[in-house]
């Protein structure tokens, strides 16, 4: 921690004895701008790091800023926010170490009330008896795309400490936990899982996002978590293209979802995709001899396995492929 402060310091430092808006990297290979989604739909986002970026980034504190909130079955609705180290509200909370814990990581500029934190609490919360917790770094994700990238890798670290503070305080065990993150969030949930060295049963990715990813070192892989799945929607606009966990999902190709008129739609269905998979199951994918034959929805490899769901397929790995309907239900089996 004191590290990460003392580089953050020593970068504000640089950046102020840089002329205004410097520019001090190229986060991607390809053009300076492109396309994300937001809240408000498709926003074309700068991909030069400059110095207004580092400092806007710098507003964010995640100690002050994170909040964490349990949802469990006897608090369906309304939350218990229970801070780091705040022993007695843990205790007081509804948190039960016994059963699973599930966090929500959300992405560029959602907020506790986006569809991926409401979809998800509910469905997770039918599925299965468990703890849901959600982390609010709504303060870290607004604002521009790059500053928010940056908040992202801060968040990441500190929910790491989060958890290994609840672990310790209310005797929880790591190997009961699934972290489930989409678009940047996909990316924080990896971030999470490698600062608790690769020990979480179960990560699921979302269609992690594509803009600044390509080279990033911090991008999610499959060594995040004992087990890591993908789930690809818009693969080559606002979602990564190629394989990142140990078992990738291409619903319908990765692109282009049915019911869907534009991108946005599509960067977003893999909530409801997952939302669905808790609930119903379904979504059987069929392997795929190679990423290109997942993009191409043209894949009769030997093999089956479940998209999604409340529990890891430990031991699986591959590329699959999902056929989905155009509205809810959207399993097709």
């Amino acid at each position: 921690m004191l590290r990460s402060i003392a580089v953050f310091v020593a970068i504000l430092a640089f950046t102020n004895a840089l002329p205004a808006d410097q520019v001090i990297s190229k986060m991607d290979p390809g053009p300076r701008y492109q396309y994300m989604t937001g809240p408000d739909g498709p926003e074309l986002v700068d991909l030069w790091l400059k110095t207004s970026d580092v400092l806007a980034a710098a507003r964010y504190n995640p100690n002050v800023n994170n909040h964490y909130h349990l949802f469990t079955r006897s608090n369906r609705v309304v939350s218990q926010p229970i801070p780091l180290g705040a022993d007695a509200a843990l205790r007081n909370s509804h948190f039960n170490r016994n059963r699973k814990t599930v966090f929500l990581i959300h992405g560029w500029r959602n907020t506790p009330s986006s569809d991926f934190n409401t979809h998800l609490i509910n469905a997770y919360l039918t599925a299965q008896d468990v703890n849901v917790i959600m982390v609010d770094w709504s303060f870290g994700a607004a604002g521009d795309y790059l500053p928010a990238q940056a908040n992202t890798i801060r968040s990441g670290e500190h929910v790491a400490r989060y958890i290994t503070w609840l672990n310790s305080a209310s005797g929880a065990n790591l190997n009961n936990y699934h972290i489930i993150g989409h678009s940047l969030g996909a990316h924080q949930a990896g971030i999470v899982g490698r600062h608790l060295n690769g020990r979480v049963p179960y990560i699921t990715a979302l269609d992690p996002a594509l803009p600044g990813w390509i080279t990033h070192a911090q991008a999610f892989r499959s060594t995040d978590g004992i087990y890591t799945e993908v789930m690809h929607t818009d693969a080559g606009l606002y979602g990564i293209v190629n394989p990142a966990g140990d078992v990738d999902f291409y619903p319908n190709g990765g692109s282009g979802m049915p019911g869907c008129g534009d991108r946005n739609c599509s960067h977003h269905r893999c909530i409801f995709y997952m939302s669905e998979s808790l609930t119903r199951g379904g979504f059987t994918g069929r392997r795929c001899e190679n990423l290109n034959a997942a993009l191409n929805s043209n894949c009769n490899a030997s093999g089956t396995l479940r998209m999604g769901g409340p529990n890891a397929k430990t031991g699986s790995s591959g590329i699959f492929f999902v056929r989905t309907n155009a509205n809810s239900p959207y399993s097709q089996g």
